[in-house]
């Protein structure tokens, strides 16, 4: 929150489902340490008593309109310096680069899924992240984003769902094992699953 000390701010760390998981109330404690996930909310609450709320109700606040008609007319707008110069969705031949590149993507994309079989061992290497092992357990298109996915089952809860996503079920399994990757990061063989020794002493 602008202009809110943060000594008056109370914090509180809300689930992907909007439900409470507890107070950020520790100001010692790193983010870490608390369980956040992908998604979570933070609510900021201020405390201070400087926040009259005259600012959150957007129907009460003056604003300036203008029809497209008459922005497209105006020669001292962002859209016309963007049309001069030729930036972003007015640079042809840049958008057109893009969206054979996005195709191109889509193509490799494809192929790649159509070598990968539901009940493959595989690993997951995504830039940035260490390499996972696991079975795959869908290949296709899915709701929550375009595009080609592999869903996996991680040997590990090194995941982020359960095999659904925004209320859909795409496989089955445990909290923490599932997760939905692009099929370039995912590479199908002989990967057994690794003995931890937990039944021996």
């Amino acid at each position: 929150i602008v202009g809110t000390p943060a000594a008056f701010m109370d914090l509180e760390l809300f689930s992907t489902s909007d439900k409470l998981l507890q107070k950020l109330d520790n100001n010692e404690a790193l983010l870490g340490s608390y369980p956040v996930d992908d998604d979570c909310r933070i609510h900021v609450t201020d405390c201070s008593g400087t926040q009259s709320g005259e600012f959150t109700d957007l129907s009460k606040v003056e604003k300036f309109e203008i029809s497209d008609e008459a922005y497209e007319k105006r020669a001292d707008s962002i859209r016309n310096f963007k049309k001069n110069m030729k930036l972003g969705r007015f640079n042809e031949e840049n958008r057109a680069k893009q969206e054979e590149a996005l195709a191109k993507k889509e193509e490799e994309e494809k192929v790649a899924a159509e070598d990968i079989a539901v009940g493959n061992r595989c690993k997951v290497q995504v830039p940035g992240q260490p390499t996972k092992i696991g079975t795959v357990m869908f290949v296709g298109t899915a709701d929550f984003k375009p595009g080609y996915w592999v869903g996996v089952k991680y040997d590990e809860p090194l995941g982020k769902n359960d095999g659904s996503v925004n209320g859909k079920r795409y496989f089955e399994c445990e909290p923490k094992y599932g997760v939905f990757v692009k099929p370039l990061s995912v590479t199908v063989g002989d990967f057994p699953e690794e003995d931890y020794g937990l039944d021996e002493m």
